[in-house]
């Protein structure tokens, strides 16, 4: 019983450390998963490796920032100011932006169906020209 009690703290204590330093290094930005990377390749190059493969692995090499970064530049956008006059401006305009891109995205549908109908009427008319010209 007693070992069960001591080994179990100690697996979460391990997972807990390594996402402390996930997220140290993600708030720090991809600079930092990069320094990481090269000093684990001049100490021991397995560390080096493991790193590498992991940040290809979960996206972190490729990506333009850090998950929690983007996550982070969302929240921001909502926050009040402090400045009612601002906030309210903010708002009416983030709202007109939304209504704006709805009907953007509305305005995209209608023309690619518009497309497919004429694509698929000028088929028609094509199939009904050969099947006239075969009798």
């Amino acid at each position: 019983m007693t070992s069960m009690s001591t080994t179990a703290p100690a697996q979460h204590s391990a997972g807990g450390w390594f996402s402390k330093t996930e997220r140290w290094l993600d708030e720090r930005g991809k600079g930092a998963w990069i320094a990481a990377m090269v000093l684990g390749f001049i100490f021991f190059w397995p560390v080096g490796l493991a790193l590498l493969a992991y940040m290809i692995w979960s996206k972190r090499m490729f990506s333009k920032s850090c998950t929690t970064r983007r996550m982070g530049g969302a929240m921001t956008t909502m926050r009040s100011t402090g400045n009612s006059a601002f906030d309210a401006y903010k708002a009416d305009t983030l709202r007109r932006l939304e209504e704006e891109q709805h009907n953007f995205e509305a305005f995209l549908e209608r023309l690619r169906e518009a497309k497919d109908k004429s694509e698929f009427d000028q088929f028609m008319d094509e199939r009904a020209k050969a099947a006239k010209s075969e009798d």
